[in-house]
């Protein structure tokens, strides 16, 4: 497998990514920037989980460059420490559960839902959990992240489900949005 890394010296810097979710960071940090993604040749593939796997992998070895003070995630939109990068990387690469907060994010929109930003990359669907009083955002991160956790090593879901969540909660799944997204909602 091969991958592009843009940016370095004496190269021009990369451009600077958005905003997005802050893990770690108060602020985006100002500097250059330099991208590691895959090469053309595995541009079709590059969700699939041994390229992300690999990539990330090679993102920890960037990560400890001296001076370094972000890792940005571009399909997530989500900043993170180098340190924090590296510690959830290296865990999942170790056999450990897929860095969902880090490789995903959760994004609140205008209306109240809170959507999940970098699972599409993976599996071509978006968490979303429309607004609602009894779930709040700690809930619905944690249903996000066990529920990414899984996805992630399944695949899309193709139809309506009924699960309990970390806490006991009963909730469902359902695909929508011509199966883009995955509405999560508690049961009455």
């Amino acid at each position: 497998m091969s991958f592009d890394c843009r940016g370095l010296a004496p190269g021009n810097p990369a451009a600077l990514p958005g905003s997005g979710a802050m893990l770690g960071l108060h602020e985006i940090p100002a500097g250059e920037t330099i991208t590691l993604q895959p090469s053309p040749h595995l541009a079709e593939g590059r969700g699939m989980l041994p390229i992300v796997r690999v990539l990330a992998g090679l993102g920890t070895g960037l990560a400890t460059l001296p001076g370094l003070l972000a890792v940005n995630w571009i399909p997530a939109r989500c900043w993170m420490t180098p340190k924090y990068f590296c510690g959830v990387i290296e865990t999942w690469l170790e056999g450990g559960a897929f860095p969902s907060l880090g490789l995903t994010s959760l994004q609140r929109e205008n209306d109240g839902a809170i959507v999940s930003a970098g699972l599409d990359y993976l599996i071509g669907q978006e968490l979303r959990f429309e607004p609602d009083r009894r779930l709040v955002p700690a809930a619905a991160a944690r249903v996000a992240a066990r529920l990414t956790n899984e996805l992630v090593g399944t695949g899309p879901l193709q139809r309506e489900i009924e699960f309990a969540g970390p806490d006991g909660e009963a909730l469902k799944a359902e695909p929508v949005r011509q199966g883009r997204q995955i509405r999560l909602t508690l049961k009455r």
